[in-house]
């Protein structure tokens, strides 16, 4: 299985991250038009740091803050010169950036030095850097955060910053201080590698070296490189063909709910970031009919959904499982065009992939609600015609057939 694998002994930081990748064979032409896209063109150099010879990365951009919506803005305005899948991952690695700001300066926070040109084209460059290698999986070994104090558009502030102190806290990695002064790791470097990562580095199990890069920082000291290093392996471990990551599983009983407030408390869980939500119908002590209340989030997630849990449930109790391995398929949402009764409309349809295969689909049931009540028509009959539409568009019939013209 071939694997990316960082190795973050200097710390992390957007611009480094793309250089080791770029060192490791990314698209050099795909990153920079996606940066383009953001910046003027950036420089691409190799320099040394402390005796390496490592690629550093320049935007030559200028500060500026904005808010969540607004570098979103920012991405879709990118959207012609990035992958889709890079343009997704870079979304989702700004709402971990945003999710941490809010947690450290409240709700409707603005980015600062994350908000900036540079930060917006560093990520972008790195997704889409990522994505060209093709890889099967990224592993992170320990990032040094380094110690001390350092200065932002807060003041003086703790190393690491709050914002990299929460975006670490709620991801799987594992970190380490250093013997360093001055902050190594910045928050857009924890949020990049915090999505980046699907195995844990102490799963990464024996590998063989095929590439090794180094993406540089701007300082240079004398005695310790300011890099990053990045690894293209092949692993001796068989991952399988679903990938896999952890979540915690949060539940508690109730016997004096009404199904009402149930249904609502689901509702609102499943607004809140829980992956799904549901109840289950048991028998609890003395024979009272009740409800086992199941919650799974990602870990980041838990201690909030507990509390939503408490509150909308009136439970003085949650259990929580934390950590419990899952596998995934891989999946994507298609639009495909539907025609129904003479009325065509482009309608999105989510495929689960197997080994570069499509193995299920799913119409999206709220569109299709909406347009069955535009047509008057029952919504089955709708999704029965996004469904057979999104197999036609995939080249089948249906799960595991192939159409004729195949």
């Amino acid at each position: 299985m071939r694997v990316l694998v960082f190795d973050p002994f200097h710390g992390a930081a957007g611009d480094m991250i793309i250089g080791a990748l770029l060192d490791c064979g990314a698209d050099k032409k795909c990153v920079v038009r996606a940066m383009q896209s953001v910046v003027a063109e950036p420089s691409i150099n190799e320099v040394i740091r402390a005796g390496f010879r490592a690629v550093k990365v320049d935007t030559h951009a200028t500060p500026s803050h904005r808010t969540l919506s607004e570098v979103m803005q920012r991405l879709d305005g990118a959207a012609a010169d990035v992958p889709p899948e890079a343009l997704a991952m870079a979304k989702r690695v700004f709402k971990r950036i945003n999710d941490a700001e809010e947690q450290v300066h409240g709700a409707k926070a603005h980015f600062h030095e994350v908000g900036a040109d540079d930060a917006i084209a560093d990520v972008i460059g790195a997704c889409t850097a990522l994505y060209s290698l093709h890889v099967e999986g990224i592993s992170v070994m320990p990032i040094t955060l380094g110690m001390g104090t350092g200065m932002g558009s807060h003041g003086t502030f703790p190393i690491p910053a709050p914002a990299t102190a929460e975006i670490l806290r709620r991801s799987t990695l594992l970190m380490r201080e250093g013997d360093e002064e001055g902050e190594l790791c910045t928050p857009t470097g924890a949020a990049l590698l915090a999505e980046f990562s699907t195995i844990p580095s102490m799963d990464l199990g024996t590998y063989s070296m095929k590439v090794v890069g180094y993406g540089a920082g701007t300082r240079n000291p004398a005695k310790v490189p300011n890099v990053i290093r990045a690894m293209i392996v092949e692993t001796s471990v068989d991952y399988g063909a679903l990938s896999q990551d952890t979540v915690d599983i949060l539940e508690t009983n109730v016997d004096d709910v009404s199904g009402e407030v149930i249904a609502n408390a689901i509702t609102r869980f499943l607004d809140a970031g829980a992956r799904d939500a549901s109840a289950i119908p048991i028998i609890m002590k003395k024979g009272r009919p009740g409800f086992l209340i199941r919650v799974i989030c990602s870990s980041n997630r838990s201690f909030d959904l507990a509390e939503y849990m408490a509150r909308e449930l009136g439970t003085l109790g949650i259990r929580c499982f934390p950590a419990v391995h899952r596998f995934i398929a891989e999946r994507t949402v298609e639009q495909v065009e539907v025609e129904i009764s003479g009325n065509r409309r482009t309608m999105p349809v989510k495929y689960g992939w197997i080994r570069g295969e499509i193995f299920s689909l799913k119409a999206e049931f709220d569109e299709a609600r909406t347009w069955a009540t535009e047509l008057g028509i029952p919504v089955v009959v709708v999704l029965r015609a996004i469904e057979k539409a999104g197999w036609k568009s995939a080249g089948k019939t249906g799960p595991n057939q192939v159409t004729d013209e195949d």
